[in-house]
């Protein structure tokens, strides 16, 4: 899976699926579009973006292109891996993997021309508040290490603020809706093995659930959108870190128990990792509908748009009247291995630590040893991976980038290609304001920070965060002056966007997915022993209560043979009074989940699937079954479908 690194993170079912929407917004005389995709993923890789627009070209020309299309991942850690053309980010899941890949790919491609087609007239408004309870810096010891007078400026050391924008039709009915808020998606932590969009897929669940009466998820015809921001050094789990042995708080600055990093985690704010998720899904749903319907600035204005890619490893950055200095080549820091609280690393290293030590100094040189002008470049970090100097068997990192802002009317989306810390993201946004209120923009311009967009080129910190060298510092890629970097390039952009000024192109990006490596084993084939397909292991019992729990296990086969793309593996439906069966629940919803376990190995035997049914308190009385809809693999690869049938059962309500 993608997110914490974890090798053993390996996925073995879906609690909620992910989604791809899409928000296409044009200008009065429909001359000037931008397209703004939300993707339930954990991140976005450029690889991925480059094929779907290849794909929007042979649909629709020049229209839709990598200028004015802006993909931006939500960070769920408990997302499919593999999906990347750069080496580092596929390692942990043994490679690049196609069926990561191509629905990933196939997906946003189908949320993009589902939007075109639905283009209508309509108005914007927008609407922002605090969101509390909801957010902690996981890194605090390197926020305070920022100026004494700049932080003085904020009240807290994350940014509690959501940006809600609120779209309607000509009738002024509600169409969609896209709340930014800072805020990791590591609700569900790093034992997790089902899929899921974490908080913010939630979010969503619950908002286009209440809009889209009597549909099933991804049905409805209201999109509602719980977008990233600056969420590098935030976190969602409220009760902070503590030390799981002992239930003493942490060492501050290292994040470490008796030394060791992998004893220091943080929860919250439920009983566990499911309820955490739950809970902070609700407050950026109970925000973003109170933001939503109170909504009442209208956004006016043109709609545009500028985008460049930029070489991040030469970049040159004036510190000052008389000092300039470049970006580096990319390198991950010692601390980069010890995780986060959210997810701790492993052996013996630390965060906030500037030292190496002789055995994985060893380690290092084995796959490179940094160069003395690299090493120099990115002190105070010290390199554990030198990633930009080894280009074998291809890149490991980005070295070319996308920087992109969208403008509607007085908001300006900053679409970023990492994630920035919360004081990197108050620069960011404080940089490009300037900028476009000096070009003339309206006093009243605001700005978001779309995080996670277009590309990943992991973190970015402060100049001041970086001498702290904890997590976020060390996987901050191109060295010190990265934030500078950025924002110089992106206050280039937004002077364009002022003066109409055509931004440069820049150098394109490899396109190195045809020179990908993929290790993980394929699915060879499935067999069901004396059995059949679909057969049922585990039957439902005869009646059930809400608030409680249906289980059914099926001969099932690997999920991997057919991902159900804009389908379900699973069922929850409802007998009518004339017969038929009416589906209630898929597998994208919160109250089921769908397990898949395998009896064999290498990719090969027995499966057994198990589905379950949390039956909600609300439920409405009647009979239902379940259904199982699986694809086996035969020896000669022949893929068949088949489906599994629970006996019915009813549910009865209690009386209050």
């Amino acid at each position: 899976m993608m997110g914490y690194a974890n090798p053993s993170q390996t996925s073995h079912g879906i609690h909620i699926r992910q989604y791809s929407r899409t928000f296409i917004v044009g200008d009065n005389g429909n001359k000037t579009r931008v397209v703004f995709v939300n993707v339930d993923a954990c991140m976005l890789s450029q690889g991925v973006k480059l094929e779907v627009i290849k794909r929007l070209k042979a649909l629709y020309g020049n229209l839709y292109n990598e200028r004015n299309v802006c993909i931006s991942g939500i960070h769920t850690h408990s997302g499919p891996g593999g999906f990347h053309q750069y080496l580092l980010y596929d390692i942990t899941s043994l490679g690049f993997v196609k069926e990561s890949f191509e629905p990933l790919v196939a997906g946003i491609t189908e949320s993009i021309r589902k939007a075109h087609e639905s283009i209508q007239p309509g108005n914007i408004y927008t609407n922002n508040g605090e969101l509390l309870d909801s957010n902690i810096n996981r890194s605090p010891t390197s926020y305070l290490n920022n100026p004494a007078a700049e932080r003085k400026k904020y009240n807290y050391d994350v940014d509690k603020n959501m940006t809600v924008l609120k779209f309607v039709d000509a009738n002024n009915k509600g169409i969609g809706m896209i709340s930014w808020f800072a805020v990791h998606c590591t609700s569900m932590n790093n034992t997790n093995g089902y899929i899921s969009s974490d908080n913010k897929g939630y979010a969503a669940q619950l908002f286009e659930l209440k809009m889209n009466k009597g549909a099933l998820m991804g049905e409805g015809p209201f999109v509602a959108a719980f977008a990233q921001s600056n969420e590098g050094d935030v976190s969602p789990n409220t009760k902070g870190p503590k030390c799981i042995d002992t239930g003493k708080p942490c060492d501050t600055p290292t994040s470490t128990c008796n030394g060791r990093n992998e004893q220091c985690i943080a929860s919250g704010p439920g009983k566990d990792m499911f309820d955490s998720t739950r809970i902070i899904a609700q407050n950026q749903y109970n925000k973003a509908l109170e933001l939503y319907n109170s909504a009442t600035v209208k956004i006016n204005g043109p709609v545009d748009f500028r985008h460049t890619y930029v070489d991040m490893t030469n970049v040159r950055v004036k510190v000052n009247s008389t000092t300039t200095v470049k970006t580096c080549k990319p390198a991950m820091g010692f601390a980069f291995a010890a995780g986060t609280t959210d997810g701790p690393g492993a052996f013996n290293f630390k965060q906030g630590s500037n030292k190496t030590n002789l055995f994985w100094d060893f380690i290092r040189d084995f796959l490179h040893t940094p160069s003395p002008e690299q090493e120099a470049c990115h002190d105070p970090k010290p390199i554990l991976l030198d990633t930009g100097e080894i280009t074998r068997p291809y890149l490991w990192q980005p070295t070319i980038v996308d920087t992109q802002i969208f403008r509607i009317g007085q908001l300006a989306i900053i679409a970023v290609p990492a994630e920035f810390t919360t004081m990197s993201g108050r620069r960011m946004r404080n940089a490009v304001e300037s900028a476009l209120k000096a070009g003339g923009l309206p006093k009243d311009t605001i700005s978001v920070i779309a995080g996670l967009s277009n590309d990943y080129a992991d973190y970015v910190a402060t100049f001041e965060e970086y001498q702290k060298q904890r997590y976020e510092a060390a996987s901050t890629i191109y060295g010190p002056y990265t934030l500078q970097a950025y924002i110089q390039e992106f206050t280039k952009l937004a002077t364009d966007l002022t003066t109409g000024t055509a931004s440069p192109p820049g150098p394109n990006p490899p396109d190195l997915i045809s020179k990908q490596l993929a290790f993980l084993p394929p699915v060879i084939y499935d067999t069901s022993g004396s059995r059949n397909y679909g057969d049922v292991t585990l039957d439902a019992e005869a009646s059930y209560k809400p608030n409680t729990t249906v289980t059914v296990k099926f001969v099932g086969a690997n999920p991997r043979n057919d991902i159900k793309l804009g389908k379900t593996f699973l069922t929850v439906e409802r007998k009518e009074a004339n017969g038929t069966w009416t589906v209630v629940v898929t597998d994208s919803t919160w109250e089921t989940k769908f397990h898949w376990q395998s009896s064999g190995v290498f990719f090969l035997g027995e499966s057994e699937v198990t589905i379950i049914w949390d039956i909600p308190v609300s439920q409405q009385s009647g009979t239902y079954r379940i259904q199982y809809f699986g694809d086996h693999k035969s020896i000669t690869g022949t893929i068949t479908p088949f489906t599994g049938t629970s006996k019915e059962f009813t549910v009865t309500a209690s009386r209050r």
